[in-house]
């Protein structure tokens, strides 16, 4: 497996700890400003080569562009400009060398964690989801259907250039996996709608899965028979752990949670699954501030090197 982790499009000391641990391949996020224009190549080989000059290769755009994503998933007035950008994204991610996107479809609630001060092993703090304690920070709504239609809809625009471009879309599940959130629908919530939405609505080898293997288990999934059943659809790992269930689950850290981590390693190796590999949701160290619950870069720092320590132990290094 290709051992990656996550950065920001702008230089933070992550940078230098995922270097210091030998992480050469980049899953990036792209600048979200007002200058950076996602249909213009010049603004795209500026931002990789801020990472290839830093000794970084960037193989995986994550999260695909909110700028365009949050009009496409939710249907509205601008999505079929905003699929026009993401039509002219693909050619230069493919002359850039970067082969894949990991998108999601949860429409006006992306991820969402009801604390971010949860006690963990030692002091560190952790996000956790309680369903009791949501509150709706928003007045939208949408139905199922609506995000079937505009899920529909999007594939049968943008594929066809993906293909064309050699470009894979890698679909995440909805973190947490609740039908609903508020007035807000969610579809991407159990193993039977991601097999349908992977290989139904518009069959194609370009579209696949994000396995973050911690919100398919909070979804009840069987971890084993799930990535055994979806192998070959499987195209980026997200290796995060956890502990509980729904309606309430809490991150952990990667060797304390209820997921054998080091099992599901061999069973992705056991089934040839050789794609890219991130750490994913790390707890905050005392003493430590972050922006972002969850991606803190001491937790990282110590995720990292648990998972290359996991891969050499397989034989993976």
């Amino acid at each position: 497996m290709l051992l990656t982790d996550y950065f920001r499009s702008d230089y933070d000391v992550t940078w230098d700890y995922a270097k210091q641990c030998g992480v050469s391949h980049g899953v990036i996020r792209l600048p979200e400003n007002k200058g950076f224009d996602l249909t213009d190549k010049t603004h795209w080989q500026t931002v990789h080569k801020r990472f290839t000059d830093y000794g970084i290769t960037p193989v995986i755009v994550e999260p695909m562009p909110n700028e365009v994503h949050d009009h496409i998933k939710a249907g509205d007035h601008v999505r079929d400009e905003s699929i026009e950008k993401v039509l002219k994204m693909l050619p230069i991610m493919r002359d850039l060398g970067m082969e894949s996107i990991c998108f999601n479809w949860m429409a006006h609630v992306g991820w969402h964690r009801t604390k971010s001060d949860v006690l963990e092993r030692g002091g560190a703090l952790v996000t956790e989801f309680d369903l009791a304690d949501y509150a709706p920070k928003t007045s939208a709504s949408i139905t199922e259907k609506e995000l079937w239609d505009n899920y529909e809809y999007f594939l049968k625009a943008v594929l066809p250039t993906a293909e064309k471009c050699g470009i894979k879309l890698a679909l995440h599940p909805d973190d947490p996996p609740l039908p609903k959130l508020g007035d807000v629908s969610r579809i991407m919530i159990n193993v039977e709608n991601i097999k349908k939405a992977i290989y139904d609505v518009y069959p194609s080898e370009n579209l696949g899965l994000t396995m973050c293997q911690a919100t398919f288990y909070i979804m009840g999934a069987d971890l084993e028979k799930t990535i055994t059943e979806l192998a070959e659809k499987i195209f980026f790992v997200h290796f995060r752990n956890a502990t509980g269930g729904l309606p309430k689950f809490r991150e952990t850290f990667h060797d304390n949670g209820d997921l054998d981590m080091a099992k599901l390693l061999r069973l992705y190796t056991k089934l040839g699954i050789d794609v890219p590999i991130r750490v994913d949701h790390v707890p905050t160290f005392k003493g430590e501030n972050t922006e972002v619950a969850g991606y803190a870069a001491m937790g990282r720092l110590f995720a990292i090197g648990y998972l290359k320590g996991l891969l050499e132990a397989i034989g993976e290094k």
